[in-house]
């Protein structure tokens, strides 16, 4: 009997996620004769049983487009939003599962995505893994599709905030996405010729940065162009937020504070709203010099991808549908080289692949005068 497999994209929408379904969608149908259908809204849809028929019109015409045919949320099944409460899920989504009779579910998505795609596995689904994130922080591959397109509209804002930023004299702080990895903002302040770059991995001194734009502006150069991942933090921040996470793991009667794993509401305490907005501000109090702020949130996630992403994301998902040909579940089809692997699921959720203080482009920027704040 033909094999019957689902598909869902989960998470935050990501540039390349339709190239991605077309990839399997195609291989699988055209080249193995397998049924394929979609399940709407990620894992919610997963759980209420919400199909559409994954055809050749379906994935038809969508390699260029941004966003995802299927829909996407973030809902988790162990902890799903239900008439007001958080329930666990799991158990309905395995039945929804098996009366789909499916032989594998294919789940696009990023970190958050991989967590979830294990406790199904867990369960005893046959799971597969697409690394789908514009942070490009899934451990296990060598990139994930989103990324190249987003990296270009970051590079792209930067380029544009040169001439305003020269013209009036003034510090633009460009905040770019990346909570607790920096290499969208890495990339993006490199090719975009930022003067500061600030990731999560390199905690920061404003001073530091101040002196930085200030000896620029003694040479003649009274403007810079700072490029900060959201999740870039001070190493006050960090000192005061490490001190109040221990307390908070103390208090909970944790015997060993410091070797416990961040959960995911420590990851959202990274981030803060107004912490790039209080930057600006200290840079203008230090350097004497107008600083302005542009959030480039939800920009880098739209449109249509690059040709990169679309080449990856047809990669990835024609090898997911080689996996489930093969019957090799329970992996993530990790980019390696010019080809793909099958990484273990277990070994790669709950990890995040972050920038390396020594990693070659850091090296790079800092040869070419590059300050990043330590």
């Amino acid at each position: 009997m033909a094999r019957q497999i689902g598909v869902l994209t989960a998470g935050g929408d990501s540039p390349g996620l339709n190239a991605a379904l077309r990839g399997v969608g195609k291989a699988a149908m055209g080249h193995y004769k397998m049924h394929v259908i979609g399940f709407r809204d990620g894992f919610r849809g997963l759980m209420e049983n919400r199909t559409m028929a994954l055809d050749g019109g379906q994935l038809s015409g969508i390699l260029t487009v941004g966003g995802t045919i299927l829909g996407t949320s973030r809902d988790k099944p162990h902890k799903m939003p239900v008439g007001g409460k958080l329930l666990d899920m799991t158990d309905a989504i395995v039945g929804n599962y098996h009366d789909n009779h499916l032989d594998c579910l294919v789940c696009l998505g990023g970190g958050g995505t991989l967590k979830n795609a294990l406790r199904l596995k867990e369960k005893g689904l046959n799971v597969i893994n697409l690394p789908k994130t514009i942070d490009n922080d899934v451990w296990g591959t060598d990139t994930t599709f989103g990324f190249d397109t987003a990296l270009s509209i970051a590079t792209e804002c930067i380029d544009r905030l040169h001439s305003t930023a020269h013209s009036h004299h003034r510090i633009i702080v460009v905040e770019i996405m990346g909570h607790r990895a920096g290499w969208l903002a890495l990339g993006a302040g490199i090719a975009g010729g930022a003067d500061v770059i600030l990731i999560p991995e390199i905690p920061y001194d404003a001073n530091s940065i101040a002196e930085s734009i200030r000896e620029r502006s003694r040479k003649g150069r009274p403007f810079s162009i700072v490029a900060v991942a959201e999740g870039a933090i001070s190493r006050q921040d960090l000192a005061a937020m490490t001190a109040a996470k221990l307390k908070k793991k103390a208090a909970a009667g944790l015997k060993d504070a410091r070797k416990m794993d961040d959960t995911e509401a420590d990851a959202a305490e990274l981030v803060w709203a107004d912490r790039t907005l209080r930057l600006a501000q200290q840079l203008e109090k230090l350097t004497g010099l107008e600083a302005r702020l542009t959030i480039l949130g939800h920009l880098q996630r739209g449109g249509t991808p690059s040709a990169a992403d679309r080449i990856l994301a047809t990669r990835l998902g024609t090898a997911a549908a080689d996996l489930i040909a093969k019957k090799r579940y329970g992996v993530l089809v990790a980019a390696h080289g010019e080809g793909t692997r099958p990484a273990k699921i277990e070994d790669c959720a709950g990890k995040v692949k972050t920038v390396p203080a020594d990693h070659p482009l850091v090296v790079s920027a800092r040869r070419v005068g590059t300050n990043f704040g330590d």
